[in-house]
């Protein structure tokens, strides 16, 4: 199954919206509605707990789909080749290297599959696209509709999940559905927004801790699609609504829609990771990320975790590498805690 940064609920608001300044916008979401059906039929099936380590180095290739839904389209840039003035493939390139570089070295991780997997990227995909997606084994990006979304390529926090959802797909292999779907969207929204602070070198006090910033137009009022120190908060717009993440377990989600609402209630345990980042302060890539970094790879981790499992699981990370005194084991059980989760035994 591919995954999507734009949730199927926003596109299905969107595809309804009436409003004069939209033309494209309601086309361009339910086509994207459609295209998720068909590029779910052709993802590549998930690979399970792969190596850990390697030393190779980092080999981008960045492809353009020209407007089509063909992939992977005319391969455009490769590896140390010179930029084109093509603004999206130049993003997209730049982005892919900055989520390599978080990886490599912070965690000493090799790539997103612990070996150097090559790191392919597709721009300009189909007409009006309004999505970027991680199909298993390239990053897609569209270019938006002009209207709500720009082009995806934008946001360096969204190429980052998007990569990380390879880094899951790699180790955890956190199952699409339900509360470990949910973890899996928002392991790569914590990492994506940590790609985001180390690249421009952001403390936990700097960062915006918003995902997806830069995709909306100026006509949107909202800032990103979602955001992890206040979920529900990202956009209030009279044509998208109101952002619907919840931040707590008081106010979880209990629906069928979107894999049992998992871009719904990744808001929990986003909201979580930002209060440990919080209390420990400084970068949160070190300590916070590499907690969440070791819970993912650690190799223990139920596939079908709850957030409770989630929770024991890096208060024992933390307790392994800090001590169970540590102001890291303490500022995990702390951050849980101020999202209504309680660790499971």
């Amino acid at each position: 199954m591919s995954r999507f940064i734009v949730p199927p609920y926003l596109l299905a608001h969107l595809a309804e919206a009436e409003s004069p300044r939209l033309h494209r916008a309601p086309r361009a979401a339910r086509n994207g509605l459609l295209a998720m059906e068909a590029v779910d039929r052709n993802a590549t099936p998930p690979v399970t707990r792969g190596v850990l380590g390697g030393g190779s180095v980092l080999e981008r290739t960045v492809f353009d789909a020209e407007g089509t839904e063909e992939l992977p389209g005319v391969r455009v840039r490769g590896e140390g080749e010179p930029a084109t003035d093509d603004v999206a493939a130049t993003e997209a390139y730049d982005a892919l290297g900055a989520t390599y570089a978080l990886f490599d070295e912070v965690y000493g991780r090799s790539s997103i599959d612990g070996a150097g997997l090559p790191l392919d990227a597709t721009v300009h995909y189909g007409v009006d696209y309004d999505n970027a997606f991680w199909n298993g084994e390239r990053m897609v990006f569209g270019d938006g509709d002009g209207e709500v979304f720009q082009r995806f390529t934008a946001s360096v926090s969204v190429i980052g999940h998007e990569l990380t959802h390879g880094v899951t797909q790699y180790t955890a292999n956190l199952t699409y559905q339900g509360q470990s779907g949910a973890l899996n969207e928002s392991v790569s929204d914590v990492f994506g927004a940590l790609v985001e602070q180390h690249l421009f070198s952001q403390t936990v006090e700097q960062a915006t801790w918003l995902i997806g910033e830069g995709l909306f137009t100026p006509e949107v009022q909202g800032r990103a699609l979602r955001s992890m120190r206040s979920p529900g908060t990202a956009y209030d717009d009279d044509v998208l609504g109101k952002d619907p993440q919840p931040g707590h377990m008081d106010d979880y989600v209990e629906t069928d829609d979107d894999n049992g609402g998992v871009h719904l209630n990744s808001g929990i345990p986003n909201r979580a990771f930002f209060l440990v980042a919080e209390a420990l302060g400084g970068t949160a890539w070190d300590r916070a990320g590499r907690i969440w970094y070791d819970t993912l790879t650690g190799g223990s981790l139920s596939t079908e975790a709850t957030f409770a499992q989630f929770a024991a699981a890096t208060v024992l990370a933390a307790t392994a590498r800090y001590g169970a005194d540590s102001d890291e084991a303490r500022a995990t059980s702390a951050g849980w805690a101020g999202v209504g989760v309680i660790p499971a035994p």
